[in-house]
C-alpha cells in the first residue's frame, strides 16, 4: 500500500510531536509514525518533569531559542487549556567559576537576563531543605520552571490531530528512501510517500540516518523519586526550586519540587554508561543509586528517605554536547533533529517550529544555525 502526505514525522516524542503540531497547524497533509506505544518509556521524553530555565549555562548563543520556547509553550498552553509549564524559580549552584554557575552567568549577564547571586548562606536561608558546601554560590533566576513532558507530548499530538495529521504508534520504520518526487518510509504496515520526511528519533538517529555516519552516542540514565525524611512541606513547589548542582568539573545533579508523583525527583547529569538503545537494561539497580544517594545526603539530608520509583531514560549525545537540526546534505527533502545530549527537551516547542520552517520554506530560524551538523565534520562520537 501507498499513501501520500505533504510531510512525515519519524519519532513523536519532545521534538517529533512539536513537528507535527508545527506542520499540521500551517495546513499540510501529514504522518506521524511513532516506533512504539503511545506515552512509553523507552526515550527519552517520560518521566514526570523537565526543566526549563534562560540563563542557560551550556552557552549564551541557546537565549534566543529559549525566548521563542517560552513564548510557544505558552501559546500552546493557551490553544490547549491546560498547564504545561510551571515556573517554581531555579538555583544554579556550585563553585562561582565552574561551568554551572559561570556559564549561566554568562548567559544573564549577556542577554542581560534578571538573575542574582547569592552565597551559600542566603540559598540555605530561602530553602532550608539545600545544604551548599563551603565554596557554593548560586545563580537564582526566578523564569526557571518545570515543564510536564507527558502532558507536552499528549497535547502537540492532540492539537496536530485537530488539524488533520495522522498519527501511528507502534509502527517502526524500516528503511526510508529519497526519490526524485520525495522520500518514500517504509514499515511493516505500509510505503508512505511524502514531499518531505522529519526525523526526530532521539536515540534511534543513528540507525535510520546511519549514512550519515553522525557522532552520537546514546546514554543509559537513571532517575529517581525519593520520599523526604523529615520535614515533606519544604518540597512543595511553592517553596522549592527546580536546581542544577555541580559538585565536581565531573559530576553535577539536578531535582524538581514534588510535583503530582510520589517522592521528589532527583537525578545525576550524564552517567557515561554508553549503550545500544535496542539492548540497553531497562531496569533500574541498587548501584544506580549510589552517586545520587551521595548527593541528597551531603547537600539535600531532609530527603534522604526511601526510593517512591525509578526510571531509565537516554540521553543521546553529540561530541560538543550541542543539539543537532539540519537537513540531509544530499537529499533536501529530508530534515532532522536532535540528539539533545540531555539538556533538549525544554526547546521542543521551538524545534518543532525550526523543523516546520526547514520543511516548507527550506530556512529555519537564525538562531538556530549554530546547530547545524557542518561543526561535527571530522569529529567523532
Amino acid at each position: 500500500m501507498r499513501t501520500e502526505y505533504d510531510a512525515i514525522v519519524v519519532g513523536l516524542g519532545a521534538m517529533g510531536s512539536a513537528a507535527v503540531y508545527q506542520l499540521a497547524a500551517r495546513g499540510l497533509r501529514v504522518l506521524g509514525l511513532e516506533a512504539h506505544a503511545q506515552g512509553h518509556v523507552l526515550g527519552s521524553s517520560h518521566g514526570e518533569s523537565r526543566i526549563i530555565r534562560m540563563a542557560y549555562m551550556e552557552h549564551p548563543d541557546y537565549v534566543p531559542l529559549l525566548r521563542r520556547a517560552y513564548e510557544l509553550w505558552r501559546e500552546v498552553e493557551s490553544q490547549a487549556d491546560t498547564e504545561l509549564l510551571r515556573q517554581t524559580g531555579g538555583l544554579f549552584v556550585g563553585p562561582l567559576e565552574g561551568h554551572v554557575v559561570g556559564g549561566s552567568l554568562r548567559s544573564a549577564r549577556l542577554h542581560e537576563l534578571p538573575h542574582e547571586l547569592l552565597d551559600g548562606a542566603e540559598v540555605h536561608r530561602r530553602y532550608p531543605a539545600l545544604h551548599p558546601g563551603p565554596d557554593d554560590v548560586a545563580l537564582f533566576e526566578a523564569t526557571a520552571g518545570v515543564l510536564f513532558p507527558e502532558r507536552c507530548i499528549q497535547t502537540h499530538l492532540r492539537l496536530a490531530t485537530e488539524h488533520g495529521a495522522v498519527i501511528r504508534h507502534n509502527e517502526p520504520v524500516r528503511s526510508w528512501e529519497a526519490m526524485s518526487e520525495g522520500v518514500a518510509v517504509a514499515t511493516d504496515v505500509a510505503r508512505y510517500v511524502a514531499g518531505r520526511v522529519v526525523f526526530t528519533a532521539g536515540a534511534w538517529t543513528g540507525k535510520l540516518l546511519a549514512d550519515l555516519r553522525l557522532p552520537l552516542k546514546p546514554e543509559r540514565q537513571t532517575v529517581w523519586w525519593l520520599h523526604p525524611k523529615e520535614r515533606p512541606e519544604l518540597f512543595d513547589p511553592a517553596r522549592f526550586p527546580i536546581y542544577i548542582w555541580e559538585t565536581s568539573a565531573d559530576h553535577s545533579f539536578y531535582g524538581f519540587p514534588h510535583m503530582e508523583w510520589p517522592g521528589v525527583k532527583v537525578g545525576r547529569h550524564h552517567s557515561g554508561e554508553y549503550v545500544d538503545p535496542d539492548t540497553v537494561s531497562r531496569e533500574v539497580v541498587a548501584t544506580d543509586e549510589v552517586a545520587v544517594r551521595e548527593f541528597v545526603r551531603r547537600h539535600i539530608p531532609a530527603l534522604d528517605g526511601d526510593v517512591a520509583s525509578g526510571v531509565v531514560c537516554l540521553y543521546t549525545n553529540t561530541p560538543d554536547e550541542h543539539f543537532l537540526a539540519d537537513r540531509h546534505p544530499e537529499h533536501p527533502g529530508v530534515v532532522y533533529a536532535s540528539p539533545c545530549s540531555g539538556h533538549g527537551f525544554k526547546f521542543a516547542s521551538v524545534i518543532g517550529e525550526v523543523l516546520a520552517d526547514l520543511v516548507t520554506t527550506g530556512q529555519a530560524n537564525p538562531a538556530a544555525n549554530f546547530l547545524r551538523a557542518e561543526r561535527l565534520v571530522g569529529t567523532s562520537g
